[in-house]
């Protein structure tokens, strides 16, 4: 019924069919006289407001008392400013009904008017929208109850609804939000992946889900779900700030007892633990700091001198800056002042700090020098100085710097750095305290062996190398000797054990073979077998290998340039022998005979080889042979190749058996070694240089 009508009188059939058009659709209609101020319904009308025709006087006011009392204000505003103009009429209300439900209205007119323009008469319909309403405030109640926050927006990016759980999350009020643009409500999401993500969901129709932090207030982290919808986007999202902290605590965690590992492993995989604390710079950078410096403090000089530090490794994590650092380390020690902070800590045993201005007061603790120069040019903003803590004493310094795009270090990295820091100390320490008892079992070791005699036809060279992972003394021994007819005799063996009581019966065979040898010119099965006999009468409880060799001559040998070599092996490995041509034999028996200290009364057997001038003849522990994962058929065949390979170099005595050690043995060895080489030389001519002078006791003949 919009526009503008006359008072012209219609067609009645035509009004008759409008009523009851009107009347089905179930629409009530209702007329204002301007004039009057009388109100007319028809009975649809009645039935929504829940009247009875009869004895309704038409008057405004009494249409007011059945509409709810707090819409009456607003619903009388409304009528008034209707028939005040020549407008529309729009309004809506609630009316209660007797069984305490309500009723929701929606009223729509326009003012009559006369040719004049006058206004004569308002008339209009109403319509019933419960079911609309009801529906439209559920949505809202659901909306309001969400967990998460909603904010609808139009095709021009403005906001329409945003619900009490948005704002709370973006700390804005509706009434700051509705009406406004997004990018102006909220313009830290320009540029970002937020705009990113809502113009993708727009462009594809497709919802889009995405975790971001908000950086400005209220500084949050959200998982968003951005989804079209009628031509706008709706957002859903959540406050997941305390679970990206979680996480971030979490994987912070993570990083600390990954680098702890990676630490420990480093620390505890090798016994030279100068080598793997130098290496702990690289794990700690970047992981804690920009660049490090890791160094150690030698056990000789006075206590907090730097003359007793030694800068062992450093790192830096910008490639760029590590040519700079390896030149400020290599200076920086002998350019320390007095009141340096890494005296510092090493006196004091505490950690020192810096959280700004590192690159000056760094430059304040070192003389005039080039270091001065490149701490210039590393530029640390922060540093920290750990001591590295063994027992009771400080065994070096760890040294962490940041530069100025990276703040000082946090409590957790601290805590982390420290943790780092005990961990080399002690491993410092314990190599520290496994150096001086591996050096002191090896030089025991060695004192029980003596020098080899070195008689004029013949080279003697012998070498003993401990087990990496023990420091006690161990069970092998060599010996070189001449008998009392000029015979050479050379032995090798092996007590079974690895401790201190392997070492004293080593002692105790070594000194009754040696005895027995010594006095007389019975031949290695002869030796063996009386020395099997003596440790039996002293019930040493021995058990050890053995393998005696007897290099003789007679008039005719050594007129035609040979030696005899006869050898009798108690269980010990076969020694090796290297021909002039390079080719290798190994020297086995038939059979082996048993161990020295199992059977005292055994027979021994002796064989005997004839050599020529350049033979060498090679006496071995079994250390050289075995590991755990190879057993001693595989290592008899390497040392063979081995030699072989050696052979073709035509190496001096000394270089061959360093060679072959270096070759045959893993750089921490499971087991003692010791060798005993013989190297046969030409006696027509002089002796050669390379074997050095001859060595032999006074008043033997001459070989």
């Amino acid at each position: 019924m919009a526009g503008t009508g006359t008072a012209a009188d219609g067609d009645d059939a035509g009004r008759a069919l409008l009523a009851l058009s009107v009347d089905a659709a179930g629409i009530g209609t209702f007329e204002v006289d301007v004039a009057t101020g009388r109100l007319t319904w028809n009975r649809r009308m009645f039935e929504l407001l829940g009247v009875a025709p009869e004895g309704f006087s038409g008057e405004l006011a009494e249409a007011y008392r059945h509409i709810h009392p707090d819409d009456v204000p607003r619903v009388a505003a409304d009528v008034e400013a209707a028939l005040a103009s020549t407008g529309a009429y729009t309004t809506e209300y609630r009316v209660p009904l007797p069984d305490g439900r309500t009723r929701h209205l929606s009223a729509r007119g326009q003012m009559i008017t006369d040719a004049a323009g006058n206004p004569l008469r308002l008339v209009g319909a109403t319509h019933d929208v419960t079911a609309e309403r009801e529906s439209s405030e559920r949505i809202r109640a659901a909306l309001e109850s969400l967990a998460i926050g909603y904010l609808a927006m139009g095709a021009d990016w403005r906001m329409t609804y945003v619900n009490a759980r948005a704002e709370r999350l973006t700390g804005r009020s509706r009434d700051a939000l509705l009406g406004r643009s997004l990018w102006e409500a909220f313009p830290a999401t320009v540029g970002t992946v937020f705009e990113e993500r809502y113009r993708q969901a727009v462009r594809s129709g497709e919802a889009v889900t995405f975790e971001a932090h908000y950086p400005r207030e209220p500084d949050v982290w959200v998982e968003v779900q951005a989804v079209p919808e009628n031509g706008g986007l709706t957002l859903y999202f959540l406050d997941i700030t305390d679970r990206r902290r979680a996480q971030e605590v979490a994987a912070e965690a993570a990083r600390r007892h990954a680098l702890l590992a990676a630490v420990t492993e480093q620390l505890t995989g090798t016994m030279d633990a100068e080598r793997a604390v130098a290496y702990l710079a690289q794990l700690v950078v970047p992981a804690l700091a920009d660049w490090c410096i890791v160094t150690l403090v030698d056990d000789e000089g006075p206590a907090g001198s730097r003359r007793n530090l030694r800068d062992i490794g450093w790192w830096h994590a910008d490639e760029a800056m590590r040519t700079t650092l390896d030149a400020y380390a290599e200076r920086r020690i002998p350019a320390l002042t007095e009141d340096s902070f890494l005296l510092r800590a090493l006196v004091t045993g505490r950690s020192t700090t810096v959280d700004s201005g590192a690159t000056a007061a760094v430059q304040r603790v070192l003389a005039p020098s080039q270091a001065r120069d490149l701490i210039a040019e590393l530029a640390p903003e922060s540093m920290v100085v750990l001591p590295l803590r063994g027992r009771g004493r400080t065994v070096g310094l760890l040294t962490l710097f940041n530069g100025s795009t990276r703040a000082s270090m946090t409590a957790a990295e601290r805590d982390t750095a420290t943790d780092v820091a005990g961990r080399a100390g002690l491993a410092l320490d314990n190599s520290r305290l496994y150096r001086q008892q591996r050096d002191l079992a090896a030089g025991l070791q060695r004192s029980l062996l003596t020098r080899p005699v070195q008689p004029d036809h013949a080279q003697i060279v012998v070498r003993y190398t401990p087990a990496a992972e023990a420091a006690d003394v161990g069970g092998d021994w060599y010996d070189a000797f001449m008998q009392p007819d000029g015979a050479t005799v050379l032995v090798i063996g092996d007590v079974i054990g690895h401790d201190t009581e392997a070492a004293a019966a080593m002692g105790q065979a070594r000194t009754v073979l040696r005895s027995l040898a010594a006095v007389d010119h019975e031949g290695p099965a002869e030796v063996l077998r009386r020395t099997d006999e003596v440790l039996e009468t002293l019930r040493t409880g021995i058990i050890a290998t053995a393998l005696a060799g007897r290099l003789e001559q007679d008039e005719d040998l050594r007129r035609r340039g040979l030696t005899r070599l006869r050898w009798s092996s108690a269980g010990h490995p076969p020694a090796a022998v290297v021909a002039p041509d390079g080719s290798v034999q190994l020297l086995a028996g038939e059979k082996a005979d048993l161990l020295l200290g199992v059977v005292p009364d055994t027979a021994r057997q002796e064989h005997e080889v004839v050599l020529g001038y350049g033979t060498t003849v090679l006496l071995y522990t079994d250390g050289l042979i075995e590991a755990r994962d190879q057993p001693i058929e595989e290592g008899l065949q390497r040392l063979q190749e081995t030699l072989t390979d050696l052979a073709a170099d035509d190496l001096s005595l000394d270089d061959l058996v360093d060679q072959l050690l270096e070759r045959m043995l893993p750089p921490q060895p499971e087991d003692d070694v010791a060798v005993v080489a013989v190297r046969l030389h030409d006696q027509h001519g002089p002796r050669p240089a390379e074997a050095g002078s001859d060595r032999t006791p006074p008043g033997l003949p001459d070989t």
